[in-house]
């Protein structure tokens, strides 16, 4: 069985129901997904990992990152639209208190302030349980920012419709399940890992960056999280194009695990778009794989 970061309605579970329509299990938060995934209480959950407007979804990576090791196996892109709901009878000019997501407020900041520069904006757990509260008649709030399938599920009648700041803003939603074979390459595939210093040091981050670039390997993504561990104590986490069975890529892993303190390995799959990375003359399987040749005829020249 798969579960979601819910609950029902949310953005997370119309990102779901793009590849799967079986029953699945919505949790509260994104840790207690993620953990119901390492207790096998289900086999895999769907969480929100990156958004085009806010950057990485940081309670995802911290998540991931540590605790019993996860693997991301597909990704989902979904473009995201934001619709203001009220509970029937409401009129724009009526809304004073909106209730929504963090990631939802801020890709609607700026409508919010051209339209609606008196009312306050509470930020709570998700979309559709910010649509959940408002359509209690006993509610303080008078609004939600939230999805269009969240606001028809509890009965809320639409104020104002497509009011994101950014029409083109596209979440990136992740499947993880427990570790196992990495689905096989296609071509067009992704690597997400995260890296640990041994030190903070002068040139640390430029050594880890140069494990990708030496073999031509691009990188989608670079954040630098806190370990917890003290203050200025901090990982990178990290998307790369390619798989972990592409030579380029296998060799920038040797190369980290060399001057890491250590390297989580959290899976290597197909990208959702689609996009094949353009890999440079020397960097290629055949280069590869000629270069081994070469090697080989030195040591054993018979």
């Amino acid at each position: 069985m798969l579960g979601y970061f819910g609950p029902a309605g949310t953005f997370t579970h119309q990102a779901l129901l793009t590849f799967s329509s079986d029953e699945a299990v919505p949790f509260a938060t994104v840790a207690q997904a993620l953990d119901a995934v390492r207790s096998g209480a289900v086999e895999a959950v769907l969480v929100p990992i990156e958004n085009s407007v806010e950057g990485g979804v940081t309670v995802t990576l911290d998540t991931l990152a540590n605790g019993k090791r996860l693997m991301i196996t597909r990704e989902v892109l979904l473009p995201v639209q934001f619709n203001l709901y009220a509970r029937p009878g409401t009129a724009l000019g009526d809304v004073r208190k909106v209730l929504t997501h963090p990631h939802a407020a801020a890709q609607v900041r700026e409508w919010l302030a051209a339209n609606l520069p008196l009312a306050t904006v509470t930020e709570g757990g998700s979309t559709a349980g910010a649509a959940q509260e408002v359509a209690d008649p006993a509610s303080k709030f008078d609004a939600a920012v939230c999805a269009q399938v969240a606001g028809e599920m509890y009965g809320l009648e639409p104020v104002a419709t497509e009011i994101a700041d950014n029409p083109s803003a596209v979440t990136r939603f992740v499947l993880v399940s427990r570790p196992a074979e990495p689905p096989q390459r296609t071509g067009a595939d992704k690597t997400t890992l995260v890296a640990y210093m041994h030190t903070d040091r002068a040139g640390a981050l430029l050594e880890i960056l140069e494990q990708f670039s030496g073999r031509g390997v691009s990188l989608c993504r670079i954040e630098s999280r806190p370990t917890k561990t003290g203050i200025g104590n901090y990982c990178f986490s990290i998307d790369a194009e390619g798989h972990l069975r592409d030579p380029r890529v296998a060799e920038a892993m040797l190369g980290l695990h060399r001057i890491c303190e250590d390297v989580i390995f959290l899976g290597s799959y197909a990208r959702a778009d689609g996009i094949r990375p353009v890999v440079a003359r020397g960097f290629t399987d055949a280069d590869f794989d000629a270069a081994s040749d070469w090697y080989a005829s030195l040591v054993n020249p018979d």
